[in-house]
């Protein structure tokens, strides 16, 4: 089945074909380092990583690129506030961003581009739309004529006559709906010297810059979260056609995590930071909670929500762990057709989560069967198709990340592991009908408070009363 995708600019799911054969281009709107990362900033992440994953799968060679956005206005206020260097803010939290990444188990980009890098490259684009008559310089600013390209709005669905780009009143543009390209220099800010004089760069200049330096001036997927569709990358689709590419082909959005009905942003205080976070789950746990929902999909966050996808994975993790404590070790094998025909069909994580469960189930019979080699075969598969998502457990990104020696999480987890050889025992003495034994084990650990719950994917266990 050919990989389909749901582009934004056409409003349709398409059959995706890169422009050459067995190479992938795809640019990801990264973070503006301002604060400490929060699960909204990184579900693109996420959500995108599983792109990239399935069509490394699928044999495609993917260049991958995600930028810093490290020059701002709100990185420009909040270290002005702490009384800190904007270097020295921006740093800080780029940082933070690769520590969160990191944690989640999202693969590195192939580059990552940071926009103060990239200077060079954004006067020449404004000197060529300048040269097409698409931007003018006006008191020390440079802006974008919306009006000079009259494909304006189709990604979005805007109008141009109700364009309003948010950056409050310019006294020197000609048309209110125009959009800054660059700014000039304001007493204690940052700033670069060009034709135009000293300034800084627009945001949305910054993407076009940086993505043609690296994909050329045509490529295949643009990605970001769907709050950044207007006025940020219509105005990108502009700028960068002006100036005489074709930019990308095919538009993908991220929907967003939200709290009680509305984004999940610092504006609204809602944040829920990932160091926060991991204080309660552990990354893979996260990841699998971020990932699980289809990435056009909003994602309502709640505790318990959290709580039941942590539940959920810590039970494909007792899984595998019963199929290698009764059938040996576990390869990596294969994914099967409905687990592929989902991901194809627009990155359906969801229907894939649910073919996991089936293969995990049929698993589960197997190995009570008395045919351990068929739980191992089709463990191998839950593996396989775990590994796409990022959340295989046996995976050394997850293996590494292993509790540290002493800490209350690694006393956890050793109980983890002397219950579990019980339950392992209790359930092949089930299998052989050794009931005796099976009540012995079970009463065995009552006593030391432990309860156990027999799911339809094997034995669970709990401390009495969760202490």
């Amino acid at each position: 089945m050919t990989l389909r995708l749901f582009d934004t600019a056409t409003r349709t799911q398409r059959d995706f074909a890169p422009l050459v054969d067995g190479q992938v281009s795809i640019y990801l709107c990264g973070a503006t380092v301002q604060g400490e990362p929060h699960i909204g900033h990184v579900r693109s992440g996420v959500a995108f990583d599983v792109l990239r994953r399935w069509l490394l799968a699928k044999g495609h060679d993917v260049r991958f690129v995600r930028n810093v956005t490290d020059i701002d206005d709100k990185i420009l206020t909040k270290a002005a506030d702490a009384g800190r260097p904007w270097w020295e803010w921006a740093a800080t939290y780029e940082r933070a961003f690769d520590r969160a990444y990191d944690k989640l188990g999202v693969l590195p980009p192939s580059v990552e581009p940071r926009a103060t890098g990239h200077i060079t490259q954004m006067i020449e684009l404004i000197e060529t739309l300048i040269e097409r008559g698409h931007a003018y310089a006006a008191g020390g600013d440079v802006y974008f004529d919306v009006r000079s390209f009259p494909e304006y709005g189709a990604l979005s669905g805007h109008r141009v006559d109700d364009v309003h780009q948010g950056e409050g009143a310019g006294g020197h543009k000609r048309d209110q709906r125009d959009f800054t390209l660059w700014k000039a220099a304001k007493p204690g800010e940052p700033s670069w010297p060009t034709p135009w004089g000293q300034g800084r760069p627009g945001w949305h200049l910054e993407c076009s810059a940086m993505a043609a330096a690296y994909l050329g001036p045509d490529f295949d997927i643009h990605c970001g979260g769907m709050d950044l569709v207007f006025p940020h990358h219509e105005n990108e689709i502009a700028q960068s056609r002006c100036a005489g590419g074709g930019f990308a082909r095919y538009w993908l959005h991220n929907g967003w995590v939200t709290l009680g009905g509305e984004k999940m942003s610092k504006s609204l205080g809602n944040t829920l930071s990932i160091p926060a976070m991991l204080e309660r789950v552990r990354p893979q746990e996260l990841r699998y909670y971020l990932g699980s929902a289809h990435y056009r999909s909003m994602l309502e966050y709640s505790e318990h929500a959290v709580e039941e996808a942590a539940a959920t994975y810590r039970r494909i993790e007792a899984f595998l762990d019963r199929v290698a404590r009764r059938a040996g070790g576990i390869a990596v094998g294969e994914w099967t057709e409905a687990f592929a025909a989902a991901l194809d069909d627009d990155l359906g994580v969801p229907a894939a989560l649910a073919e996991i469960h089936t293969v995990i189930s049929t698993a589960n019979t197997a190995l009570e069967g008395g045919e351990p080699e068929r739980a191992r075969e089709l463990a191998g598969q839950v593996r396989a198709m775990l590994a796409i998502l990022g959340v295989d457990p046996l995976a050394p990104q997850w293996r590494a990340g292993q509790a540290a020696p002493g800490s209350a999480d690694a006393a956890h987890a050793a109980l983890d592991a002397l219950v579990r050889d019980e339950l392992a025992r209790r359930q092949q003495a089930r299998a052989d009908r050794d009931w005796a034994t099976a009540d012995a084990v079970r009463d065995k650990l009552a006593a030391l408070g432990i309860i156990i719950t027999d799911t339809p994917d094997g034995p669970e266990w709990a401390l009495r009363n969760d202490h």
